[in-house]
C-alpha cells in the first residue's frame, strides 16, 4: 500500500507538471473596470442560486443511493437474468432512480436560466433531451458493470487492478467517437476563420483539426467552444452563439487559439491520465467495501458499488477541477502567445462572462466545487500580465 501511494504521488506530480504554465504574479484587477455594478450583482446572485442548487442536488443524490444500496439487493431474488445480467439490471435501475431524483433540480436550474434569459429551452423539451441522452450512458454503464463483474468473477478481490486499464481503453474509444455524437453540427463555413485557424495551428505546432459549428441558439444565447476527439477525429467545436455579431474577429480568433492550445498540449490525454489516477483508489475502495456483500462478482454488491463510486467522484471533483483550471490557464497563455492580442483576449473574456451571466469573481467555495476554468477576472488578469511582460 505504501508503495502504491508513493507511485500514485509520483504519477500525479508528473501529470501536474506535464502542463507547463509560467510562474505568474497576476495583477489585482478591479472588476468594475470591466463590468457594471448591476451585472456583478446579477451574475453573483445567478451563480449563487445554481451553486446552492448543486449542493442540494449532490446531497439528494447520495441520500437516494444510500437507500438504494440498502434495499436494492432485495431485488436480486426476483431476477432470472443470471449473475452478470442481474448486476447490469440493478445498475440500470439505480441510474434510473438517480435520474428521477435529479429531475426536480434540473427543472429548477432550467427555470432559473430561463428567468435570466440564459436558456430558451422549454421544460418538457429539456426532460425529453435529458431522457434521450441516457441511451449512451446506459450503454457505457452496462459495459462498465459487465467488465467489473466479469473480472471480479475471475480475479476476485484484485479485479480492480485489471479494471482500470479496461476502463481507460473504453474511455479512449469514447473520446475517439465523441465528435461524431455531438448533435446539430456542421462544418465551419467561414473561409477567413478557417484560414486563421490553420495559421494558428502552424504557430502552435499542431496538425489540422476538424472545425465544426454546433447550432445551439434555439436553446441558449451563451457562447462556448470545446475540443474533443483523438488523433484523426480531433475536432474543435464552436457554438454558433460565438460566431454572432457580438464577438469581433480578434475575439473569436483568440477563442480558437485557446482550443488549438488544448490540442497542442494533449489535454485530452492528460484528462484520461487524471481519470486513471482517480480510478485506482476509487475502484480499490469499491472492491474493499463490497467484500461484505460477497465482492463485486455478486449482483448484491452493485448498489453499494454505485454509492461508493458516486461519493468518491463527488469528493474528487474539486481536486480534479484544480488540475483542469491549470490546463485552461495554460491554454489561455498559449493563445496569448499565438495571437499576441491581449486586448482581444480581455474583451473576449468580458463578452463570454456577460453572455453566459458568469460571475467574474465567484466565491471560493463555488470556484472550488464547480470551477473547471479560472474565473473570468483571473483570465483577464493573465491577459494584463502578458501585455505587461
Amino acid at each position: 500500500m505504501v508503495l502504491g501511494v508513493a507511485l500514485w504521488g509520483v504519477a500525479a506530480n508528473a501529470l501536474w507538471h506535464a502542463t507547463e504554465l509560467p510562474d505568474l504574479d497576476l495583477p489585482e484587477v478591479d472588476p468594475s473596470r470591466y463590468f457594471s455594478d448591476s451585472f456583478l450583482d446579477r451574475s453573483a446572485s445567478y451563480e449563487l442560486f445554481l451553486g446552492i442548487l448543486g449542493v442540494l442536488s449532490a446531497v439528494t443524490l447520495v441520500a437516494v443511493l444510500a437507500v438504494y444500496a440498502q434495499r436494492g439487493p432485495r431485488l436480486v431474488r426476483e431476477s432470472a437474468a443470471g449473475r452478470v445480467g442481474t448486476g447490469m439490471l440493478l445498475a440500470m435501475l439505480g441510474f434510473a432512480v438517480v435520474w428521477l431524483a435529479e429531475v426536480p433540480f434540473d427543472l429548477l436550474a432550467v427555470w432559473w436560466q430561463r428567468r435570466h434569459d440564459v436558456s430558451h429551452q422549454g421544460y418538457l423539451e429539456h426532460l425529453l433531451f435529458s431522457f434521450l441522452g441516457l441511451g449512451g450512458t446506459f450503454v457505457f454503464l452496462c459495459l462498465g458493470i459487465g467488465i467489473m463483474m466479469g473480472l471480479a468473477g475471475i480475479l476476485r478481490r484484485w479485479w480492480w487492478l485489471a479494471a482500470v486499464p479496461a476502463f481507460l481503453a473504453l474511455t479512449l474509444l469514447y473520446v475517439f467517437v465523441s465528435p461524431y455524437l455531438i448533435p446539430n453540427t456542421e462544418p465551419l463555413d467561414n473561409p477567413v476563420l478557417q484560414e486563421e485557424a490553420r495559421a494558428l495551428e502552424r504557430i502552435e505546432g499542431t496538425g489540422e483539426s476538424r472545425l465544426r459549428v454546433q447550432e445551439v441558439h434555439q436553446f441558449t444565447d451563451a457562447p462556448n467552444a470545446e475540443t474533443t476527439g483523438l488523433g484523426p477525429s480531433t475536432t474543435i467545436v464552436l457554438w454558433d452563439t460565438l460566431l454572432d455579431d457580438d464577438f469581433s474577429r480578434p475575439e473569436v480568433r483568440f477563442v480558437v487559439a485557446h482550443e488549438i492550445a488544448h490540442v497542442a498540449h494533449d489535454d485530452v490525454l492528460h484528462r484520461v491520465g487524471w481519470l486513471a489516477l482517480f480510478l485506482f483508489p476509487a475502484l480499490g475502495l469499491t472492491a474493499y467495501l463490497t467484500r461484505r456483500r460477497g465482492g463485486l462478482a455478486q449482483p448484491e454488491a452493485i448498489p453499494l458499488a454505485i454509492l461508493v463510486l458516486t461519493v468518491t467522484q463527488l469528493i474528487a471533483a474539486p481536486l480534479l477541477n484544480t488540475a483542469y483550471r491549470r490546463e485552461e490557464a495554460a491554454a489561455d497563455w498559449a493563445a496569448l502567445e499565438a495571437t499576441r492580442e491581449p486586448t482581444a483576449a480581455k474583451s473576449a473574456f468580458r463578452q463570454l462572462a456577460i453572455k453566459s451571466l458568469s460571475n467574474p469573481d465567484p466565491p471560493s467555495w463555488i470556484d472550488g466545487l464547480y470551477g473547471s476554468h479560472p474565473s473570468m477576472l483571473e483570465r483577464i488578469a493573465m491577459a494584463e500580465a502578458w501585455g505587461e511582460k
